[in-house]
């Protein structure tokens, strides 16, 4: 059983909401890539999900229960001691980066927000950066629209996102896909309005960032 709730007001500005998922019989959940990145208390204990790149299959058995704390993308800035593509694709214990030591699954909240609090914020042009990439033009055309050469937007993608612009522009085209399908739309026109060539390439490319068909991500409980 999977439920969301929005925030305490102390984070919201950084964090989109939390969440909790708990397993009432043996089940791999599928977790796809989104932008955001993940403070999680797991069953071994805290842990931090970086940004993904591909799926990542978590195997769930009756009782586990997990409870999550879902950052914007582009808001986690210093929060975890770490540069942000450091934590690209992995699922670190929060004892190895040494922040957070008094985070309880009791108090994830507090402990977050006087964190966030004492460290340095997000990169201010962050939210400038998805927003351009979201029309679909290309880097080259976004770069030169914020002011930014290609490397400077590259460089700032990375420490905002954990990686670059076309990976970016990627997860957010197919995350768009995805809403869409989800409403009911046919997937040829999901592809036109999502920027895809066609519909083959939107179902490579989902296979490629999921590892499973369009339809079986829909049709997810």
């Amino acid at each position: 059983m999977y439920r969301e709730w929005a925030p305490d007001p102390a984070i919201a500005g950084r964090v989109i909401c939390l969440w909790t998922s708990t397993a009432t019989s043996s089940v791999t959940e599928l977790v796809v890539p989104d932008g955001s990145v993940d403070l999680i208390w797991a069953p071994e204990g805290p842990q931090v999900a970086g940004p993904d790149t591909g799926p990542k299959p978590v195997r769930m058995v009756p009782g586990d229960r997990y409870l999550g704390i879902r950052f914007r993308p582009g808001a986690v800035g210093e929060t975890f001691g770490v540069p942000l593509e450091a934590l690209r694709d992995l699922r670190v214990p929060l004892v190895e980066l040494g922040v957070l030591p008094e985070l309880t699954a009791e108090n994830m909240q507090e402990a977050l927000a006087v964190r966030l609090r004492t460290t340095s914020g997000p990169d201010p042009a962050a939210p400038a950066i998805a927003a351009a990439l979201r029309t679909g033009r290309s880097v080259r055309e976004v770069a030169w629209e914020l002011g930014l050469s290609e490397r400077q937007l590259h460089r700032r993608s990375l420490q905002a996102f954990g990686y670059g612009p076309k990976m970016l522009q990627r997860v957010i085209r197919f995350q768009r896909a995805l809403r869409l399908a989800r409403r009911g739309k046919p997937l040829a026109e999901v592809a036109v309005d999502s920027g895809y060539a066609d519909q083959a390439h939107l179902a490579n490319e989902v296979r490629r960032l999921a590892g499973v068909p369009m339809g079986q991500l829909v049709n997810r409980p």
